[in-house]
């Protein structure tokens, strides 16, 4: 037998119609006692902003103004992770050295010349956070001298996954108090770069 499926009825799209985008539920006010996934932003929820390495640190520029950001992953074109790009990136003195030490113009720097690699960041598990409090992500990030932190499902094959990512403006407007963070050195070559 033979299902009949009716027609749903159908109307012009009106001219100004914008479209749905995700939107997180941010619990306006926390405490450094809460559950640390109360000020995370939830990539299952939040669609994450991401950029191609080769594209310019303008357009980098533009994408995190126009969507509110301030950092993008920079992935390649089957979407696994580079890296990233912050907004901090972009105003730091990594551009200018690009442009020094390979004589080109500020419009030709690419977000892969400046962007932190993969194989230098850092993440922390799901698993992890199961207990954790705002707290002690607001310690790790001090500890780290970082604005983000990344945070990883592990799949069954024990691959990764970017589940989301804390941001120390996120959490201090969540806090409504400052969270300071100084720039931590991993070796002497970096140590090297904070002196300069």
């Amino acid at each position: 037998m033979e299902t009949t499926y009716r027609m749903l009825p159908v109307a012009p799209l009106q001219k100004g119609a914008t479209f749905v985008k995700p939107r997180q539920q941010v619990i306006e006010a926390v405490t450094m006692e809460q559950s640390a996934t109360a000020v995370m932003t939830d990539f299952a929820v939040v669609t994450a902003q991401t950029i191609l390495p080769l594209e310019s640190i303008e357009a980098a520029r533009t994408k995190m103004i126009h969507h509110g950001v301030r950092l993008l992953l920079v992935t390649d074109d089957q979407q696994q992770i580079l890296g990233l790009i912050t907004a901090s990136d972009l105003t730091s003195e990594r551009p200018m050295r690009v442009i020094q030490t390979q004589g080109i113009r500020h419009a030709d720097v690419l977000v892969k010349d400046i962007m932190t690699p993969r194989e230098k960041l850092e993440v922390i598990c799901m698993d992890d956070l199961q207990k954790a409090k705002v707290g002690d992500v607001v310690s790790t990030l001090q500890a780290k001298g970082r604005q983000h932190a990344l945070v990883v499902e592990r799949q069954a094959d024990r691959s990764q996954i970017l589940r989301g990512m804390f941001s120390t403006t996120q959490i201090a407007r969540q806090l409504d108090m400052p969270i300071h963070t100084v720039p931590v050195a991993d070796s002497f070559a970096e140590i090297a770069q904070l002196n300069d």
